[in-house]
């Protein structure tokens, strides 16, 4: 039975597109390229001469002609030699640059494209899959690249030449060598294709354990809380002994073709010998002649081994670079937008409309969210959202409340058109968002998240990811704006505090805390706040709380509520079910109604 590792493809699909679309990386290193081609070529073509240098020097050393005929031969193949080498070595090294420059290249396209990717792509993708991608797929495409293109080359043209010399020597004795090279390739087919199948296990399992690894790393938390860590590592355990066993096969079948080459080689040798020696008993051909025949046939079966054993990791390589491919492939976010948001100077921003007459029209920004008739569905056939009319005035705080999968965090998500609504209309300040561009509109925007997203850095830094254009001193009062100051001031060094991925070196309220500041150095016009509140103790609750507070006023704010005594002074509270809204209106009002909201706020329901 063989082994299934995800869904991560084991071969390339399309190899002959696939090796045009990465040639033409070449064309933005074309002195690497065609520079390295021809040190490679005329490297092998001279080898190919040098190997026939011995019929010569040979046949002049056993005729007894003149000693300086014999050194100017042995001149001659002396510059060969070491303009092989010298060929050899910079035809290596164009190639390797050229590989080094292409994945750069690639990598560079890879992040860049991510960047533009859609929030709907990472929600369909596994972060394993990804880094496996970024990582496997790309360095075994550079190996490939700076040994596997040169090496065929070389193959091919010794093969040929080497074939095209022989056949001028002796085609009885070439003959022969087909013969026995047809032997040596059925060999090479079956343990070829053996050992190219354990070899895209093997990758398919290092992927497979990889991403199993960063999975793990990411939820040590949740692995330690429910005592997870024996389930993990006999998961682990178990993903590495399919690791093991596709590494084995692979190897035990990529040495086995080494020695059965190696013999074959031998026998071909001595069959060649003996053949080549009754050759020259009948005068068919010199001793010169012999010699150079028997290093031709060392020299085919050479880089047919080593064609063969590279094989297996172009393949490989292809699969790794269709999968590249098929990433950069991905639909970027869409941006029609023709409505900018200008800032100029001290003066109030506005929207820049363009109207029908080639002329402009001047909105204000003020923060008036509408959604009119909105549908929404994550997937084709399957609705989230159901008719969602509602609207918030500048300034006015909008809570959302309802149980898990009601379809609060999406709304929020479709205001920053994190994704696409099917149906409908949403309105920022009277224009449809669809024609603001994305970057201005998400520009006015700031969200707290209740899973609080940090970056490897300082904590000015931290802070300043929310304009990056502050100044130090509007990064100290955003963080006292949001009560952060405090705790930053006491740590050994301020606002340079190094804080680690996801600041795992600070507390969860502290986090919290930078997060609320990092949204407050933006200065939005739109608030949108994940109540972050749950998993802190009781004085940073109301540290965070003032925060928030802070943070809210003037502000258009829309607020995820999971405690419903935070929401009590919302000027509208939304209750949704199953992706509708089913009450709305303040709290008092909702109070009197005595419906769901009444029933959350007296016990008779919990909120799940």
């Amino acid at each position: 039975m063989k082994p299934q590792f995800g869904h991560r493809r084991l071969r390339p699909k399309d190899a002959k597109n696939t090796l045009i679309r990465l040639f033409s990386y070449f064309r933005f290193n074309k002195v690497l390229f065609f520079g390295g081609i021809f040190f490679i070529i005329a490297s092998s073509f001279l080898e190919v001469a040098a190997n026939g240098m011995l019929s010569p020097i040979i046949d002049t050393i056993v005729k007894g002609e003149s000693t300086a005929q014999v050194i100017r031969y042995i001149l001659i193949m002396g510059a060969i030699v070491i303009s092989i080498s010298i060929f050899q070595y910079l035809g290596n090294l164009f190639m390797a640059r050229l590989a080094q420059g292409t994945v750069h290249r690639i990598r560079e396209e890879m992040f860049s494209h991510m960047q533009k990717l859609p929030i709907s792509y990472f929600d369909k993708q596994t972060h394993g899959d990804l880094m496996s991608t970024f990582t496997n797929d790309v360095d075994m495409l550079n190996q490939s690249l700076e040994q596997s293109v040169s090496q065929i080359i070389v193959a091919v043209i010794t093969v040929v030449g080497s074939f095209t010399m022989m056949f001028i020597l002796s085609p009885v004795l070439t003959f022969v060598v087909v013969l026995m090279l047809g032997v040596m390739f059925t060999a090479i087919k079956y343990v070829g294709q053996k050992s190219a199948q354990n070899f895209r296990f093997q990758q398919a399992a290092l992927a497979d354990m990889n991403g199993y690894i960063e999975e793990m790393m990411s939820g040590q938390k949740v692995v330690k809380v429910f005592n997870y860590e024996d389930k993990a590592i006999d998961r682990f355990l178990e993903k590495n002994e399919q690791l093991r066993r596709a590494s084995t096969q692979a190897s035990t079948y990529g040495v086995m073709l080494m020695p059965i080459m190696g013999n074959l080689s031998y026998v071909l040798y001595a069959l060649t010998s003996m053949l080549g020696a009754f050759l020259v008993m009948k005068n068919a051909m010199t001793v010169g002649n012999i010699a150079s025949f028997l290093q031709y046939t060392r020299s085919i079966s050479r880089p047919i081994t080593m064609v063969s054993n590279q094989l297996n990791t172009l393949f490989a390589a292809l699969a790794g670079a269709e999968r590249i491919f098929e990433f950069l492939d991905e639909e970027v976010e869409t941006d029609e937008g023709d409505v900018c948001l200008v800032r100029e100077g001290e003066g109030a921003p506005y929207w820049k409309v363009p109207k029908e007459n080639g002329e402009y029209e001047k909105v204000p920004l003020r923060g008036f969210i509408t959604f009119k008739n909105v549908n929404f569905g994550y997937e084709s056939g399957r609705r989230v959202l159901n008719n969602i009319n509602l609207y918030a005035k500048p300034g006015q705080k909008i809570a959302f409340v309802g149980s898990t999968g009601a379809g609060k965090t999406t709304i929020t998500n479709l205001i920053n058109r994190f994704y696409e609504i099917n149906e409908g209309t949403i309105l920022f300040d009277g224009i449809d968002i669809k024609r603001i561009k994305k970057q201005d509109l998400r520009s006015t925007m700031s969200i707290v998240l209740q899973d609080v997203h940090l970056f490897e850095g300082t904590i000015a830094d931290n802070i300043r990811y929310g304009r990056l254009d502050a100044t130090d001193e509007e990064v100290v009062e955003a963080a006292k704006l949001a009560n952060a100051h405090y705790f930053i001031k006491n740590l050994p060094n301020g606002y340079d505090t190094m804080l680690t991925i996801d600041g795992q070196n600070l507390s969860q309220g502290e986090r919290q805390l930078l997060s609320i500041a990092r949204a407050a150095i933006a200065d939005p016009t739109i608030l949108i706040l994940d109540e972050a509140t749950s998993s802190v103790d009781t004085r940073t609750e109301k540290l965070i709380a003032e925060g928030m507070d802070k943070l809210m006023e003037g502000r258009t704010t829309f607020v995820i509520a999971h405690r419903l005594s935070t929401v009590r002074d919302a000027d509208a509270i939304m209750v949704l079910e199953q992706g509708e809204i089913i009450e709305r209106g303040d709290h008092e009002a909702l109070m009197k109604q005595k419906g769901r909201y009444y029933a959350l706020n007296t016990g008779a329901l919990e909120l799940q």
